[in-house]
């Protein structure tokens, strides 16, 4: 009899372990309010196992159902302290304390023979169990097996209990003998099968977070690369309708701070791209950067009959609210808590792609503007040495200079014209180099010879801008410094396993030991000018291709020096122009 009765508590145990109240218990994430309402919960179930017990009177067993207060010559056998146990286990000793205190003083006010003991073992049992529960603090939910081995002990307490209150004793040892077998088996198997339930609740909990974060994932997954180049009609499109196929919302709307960008899912025909927000909801949500949930369909844009309630959640860039995410549904009821931090958890992970973008793009310009810099820092050292050349042959041979004038026109139109982009073709490059080997013919007269070796198909692929000409100028103007006559200058352009390699390499006094490794690398204040020439073209390779396509710089053993460097054939392939 006992039981069957205590197995209507655990039906009420199992249906208690689907509230989503009673599983926050799970977390144990006590505050002093969830003290009071769980001591409040584990002390009414240890009440219902009271009124469900079974009434001992004269060795004989009541059948009446509901128990009511008891005289002075009669006994319960009960589950009431399965509730004081599974308190003290779940919420510590202080749940089981107020646990414990509610159930024996009902026990108390059951009276009977039992009623002194019960109400002395009750507390005593939550003061165990919550100190059981500190042993085995790194399990959430204590073991089933542990718990039933628990739950013997307790029984037996309140048996002891019994042997010293009951008056006089020789009425408590058959009392004892009738009903402890029984309470211990009943108390110890029911708190097992509860903590199995808990167990299972947990296990339930956690798939089904396993399972959202999974999902949240996936669409993050999907809908962050359109992001990459920020908010915009098509990237908000495209997010727009991912979401509105992979979500469980009827439709989902993206926006930015003053328009509507896209609108997936129902109500799409009435959202019109460039819409301006019109809600309150929207402008108070972008105002102050808070979740907002619309609970009525008059709160909500568009208005929809199918639309009914909303969550509008603030996108942020850079620290400020750039746009919403809105996700419709049909009623306010279908909006759940996991829905609202899917929603939120999408938010961040929608504004921190905004924000990597934004910084992305600002990355990209101050690059841009460094590279800018170093166009300029190459140009005038050439031109103040062209300009006295020019001086110097006005007098003397103004036929020359005129050639000289006309050289440095075309080489600055050229220069002007490819150092707008990024990269150029080959050809621009060896077309410009021409022009700066007229004006430096002129100016070194017959104290040197260029060749060329530049491969058959080479001359389409991209490079970045003043790159071969100011190498040519630094092997003419100091490695060949001393040199009268007999100069030699190479340049070859080779294409070889999926790379060009591009050298400039003469035949003049090559460079110091103790440079080589500075060369390129660091600003060379003291050197006329070439240490910043290379620096500003190594540094321009790296920048664009990565310290692979560094520059190169050795000694011959022959005698002068070799500068190189390689371009990755995919990166240098295309038909940019300047």
């Amino acid at each position: 009899m006992l039981f069957e009765r205590t197995g209507i508590l655990l039906i009420l145990t199992f249906i208690m372990t689907r509230i989503p109240l009673f599983r926050n218990l799970l977390d144990r994430k006590m505050t002093v309010g969830s003290i009071i309402y769980f001591s409040c919960v584990f002390g009414l179930f240890g009440i219902l196992g009271a009124y469900a017990g079974v009434v001992i009177e004269d060795d004989k067993i009541m059948n009446a159902f509901w128990v009511n207060r008891l005289t002075p010559d009669q006994a319960l056998a009960h589950s009431a302290l399965v509730g004081v146990v599974m308190g003290g286990l779940m919420g510590g000793p202080i749940v089981g304390i107020g646990a414990g205190l509610i159930t024996g003083a009902h026990q108390l006010y059951m009276g009977g023979l039992t009623g002194l003991a019960g109400g002395i073992a009750a507390p005593l049992t939550g003061v165990v169990a919550g100190g059981i529960a500190r042993f085995f603090s790194q399990e959430r939910i204590i073991a089933p097996f542990k718990a039933l081995f628990i739950g013997m002990f307790m029984p037996i307490l309140l048996m002891q209990l019994m042997l010293v209150c009951i008056t006089p004793p020789e009425e408590a040892i058959p009392l004892v003998d009738f009903i402890g077998i029984p309470m211990v088996l009943v108390n110890s198997v029911s708190i097992a099968i509860v903590t199995t339930m808990l167990r299972v609740a947990l296990s339930e909990q956690e798939r089904a977070a396993a399972h959202e974060t999974q999902r949240a994932l996936s669409i993050a997954e999907a809908a962050l690369p359109q992001l990459k180049e920020g908010l915009s009609f098509e990237s908000a499109k495209a997010v727009a309708n991912l979401l509105a196929r992979e979500l469980k919302a009827s439709a989902v709307a993206i926006t930015d701070t003053q328009q509507i960008l896209a609108h997936g899912g129902t109500g799409a025909t009435l959202m019109m791209p460039g819409e301006p927000i019109k809600s309150d909801l929207s402008r108070k949500a972008i105002q102050t950067g808070e979740l907002q949930i619309a609970d009525r369909r008059e709160l909500i844009q568009p208005y929809h009959a199918a639309l009914g309630a909303a969550i509008i959640v603030p996108l942020f860039e850079g620290g400020k609210v750039a746009g919403l995410l809105k996700l419709y549904y049909k009623r306010p009821q279908e909006i759940r808590q996991v829905d609202i931090v899917l929603a939120q958890g999408l938010g961040r992970l929608i504004s921190y792609q905004l924000t990597m973008a934004k910084h992305e793009k600002l990355a990209n310009l101050m690059k841009e503007a460094e590279l800018n810099v170093l166009h300029a820092q190459i140009n005038p050292h050439f031109l103040f040495n062209t300009l006295n050349t020019i001086i110097s042959l006005i007098r003397m041979n103004p036929d020359l200079a005129r050639h000289v004038t006309t050289q440095l026109g075309t080489f600055m139109r050229l220069n002007l014209k490819i150092t707008a982009s990024r990269l150029i073709t080959i050809r621009q490059e060896l077309d410009l180099l021409n022009a700066y080997l007229e004006i430096m013919k002129v100016r070194f007269d017959d104290q040197f010879t260029i060749s060329t070796d530049i491969d058959p198909g080479v001359e389409s692929h991209l490079i970045p801008p003043c790159t071969i000409q100011p190498l040519a100028e630094n092997s003419i103007v100091h490695g060949l410094q001393h040199r009268t006559c007999g100069g030699l200058i190479h340049i070859a352009v080779k294409k070889d396993d999926g790379k060009i390699r591009i050298s400039v390499e003469d035949n003049g006094v090559g460079i110091p030991e103790d440079l080589l490794g500075k060369l390129g690398n660091t600003q060379m204040s003291g050197s006329h000018g070439n240490g910043i020439g290379l620096y500003n073209i190594n540094q321009r390779l790296i920048s664009l291709f990565g310290p692979e396509s560094a520059l190169a710089i050795a000694n011959k053993p022959e005698g002068g020096c070799i500068i190189s460097f390689t371009i990755p054939v995919s990166s240098a392939e295309g038909s940019e122009q300047a």
